[in-house]
């Protein structure tokens, strides 16, 4: 029975969503700080955009990535930013249109982090500063840390376990992908990567982790082309498995479209991004509030594709203890490694003892 210190998730991690306008929007009603603001547009073909509190504040907003593209880090120009503040429980929507359409529909998905961190990098090579934002009650970091282009290089995660996930970006680079580390690409190993911003299959790279696995306080790096470029800026987000609260794994697709595999999470998943490994299908993100009934888990978001928000396809079932696959080949290819992460609604069973209810 899945236990967890984490008896309220929505503590951590929640979805708002909200309706774009011509002027500023306030999104509320979070019950922490969010460090971590990732943003779409329902209703049209816009980008994806990530904020976070440790990239901080620049003229007249907070500086944007774009998870659908390698694109560098924007700054935003006056009027045109996609969060203009963050507070304690809310944060402000400016007028970029990817995040703001008058008229149109959007949600975010929001994490916590929360205590300050920085120091210097170690492993390899030159020494090079690195700051952040960590919260180990819930099992993720967002670690800021300049490259210094030599393998084996090393990046502290302040976690206090070793993370099954980790993506990285480079801020300043216009060219370079999402990398990102799911233990389930290689049993741990950190011989393979998969970009977030493509839909494309895992790979088999020396340069990515310098073939090894993340341990409990530090990611390691390749040489300067996967993650690592000399004096640039890149961002880290880590996330550490806890127990009733997040969930990170793979499944077997068995091409079934009515009756996929059930994968047991130990709590009522709030949101579950999966990604076929072994097939170019785009990452998928599914989530209980723009989907409140099990018979319309269907509003697809595509995190590696600016596309609005799909719907036809009967996704997943979310259940009280994980979730039903229930979509066809491009979400449960027969013989496929399907890699997962999911974040919880609520604990199966919580150290308060009360258990989540069914659907």
């Amino acid at each position: 029975m899945a236990y967890t210190t984490v008896n309220k998730s929505t503590n951590f991690f929640d979805t708002k969503l909200y309706a774009g306008s011509s002027g500023s929007v306030t999104v509320s009603g979070l019950e922490f700080q969010p460090d971590w603001i990732w943003l779409k547009n329902r209703s049209a073909s816009d980008n994806h955009v990530a904020v976070d509190s440790v990239r901080s504040y620049a003229s007249y907003g907070y500086k944007n990535l774009y998870p659908n593209l390698s694109s560098a880090e924007y700054i935003p120009a006056s009027g045109n930013a996609s969060v203009t503040s963050i507070g304690s429980n809310s944060f402000v929507v400016g007028g970029n249109g990817n995040t703001n359409g008058n008229g149109e529909n959007f949600v975010s998905w929001s994490w916590k982090a929360g205590s300050s961190v920085s120091g210097n990098t170690g492993g390899s090579g030159t020494a090079k500063t690195y700051s952040g934002s960590v919260n180990t009650t819930s099992g993720f970091s967002i670690i800021n840390f300049v490259g210094n282009g030599t393998a084996g290089h090393t990046i502290p995660h302040h976690l206090g376990a070793a993370p099954k996930m980790v993506i990285v970006k480079n801020r300043t680079s216009n060219s370079t992908n999402w990398q990102t580390y799911h233990y389930k690409l290689d049993n741990g190993a950190g011989t393979h990567e998969i970009f977030l911003d493509s839909d494309g299959t895992k790979n088999a790279s020396a340069g990515a982790w310098n073939d090894t696995a993340p341990n409990s306080t530090v990611v390691t790096k390749g040489n300067g082309s996967y993650g690592n470029e000399n004096d640039s800026n890149h961002i880290m987000y880590s996330f550490a498995e806890i127990d009733g609260f997040s969930k990170f794994g793979a499944f077997t697709g068995n091409g079934q479209s009515n009756n996929g595999p059930f994968v047991y999470t130990g709590f009522k998943p709030a949101f579950v991004m999966i990604k076929d490994t072994s097939v170019n299908w785009h990452w998928r993100i599914n989530d209980s509030t723009r989907d409140t009934v099990n018979t319309d888990i269907n509003r697809l978001l595509y995190p590696s594709a600016n596309a609005a928000e799909g719907s036809g396809e009967k996704d997943m079932d979310l259940l009280s203890n994980g979730f039903k696959v229930r979509g066809g080949n491009t979400s449960n290819q027969s013989a496929s490694v399907i890699i997962y992460a999911a974040f919880a609604s609520a604990p199966f069973v919580g150290t308060n003892n009360t258990p989540a209810t069914a659907r």
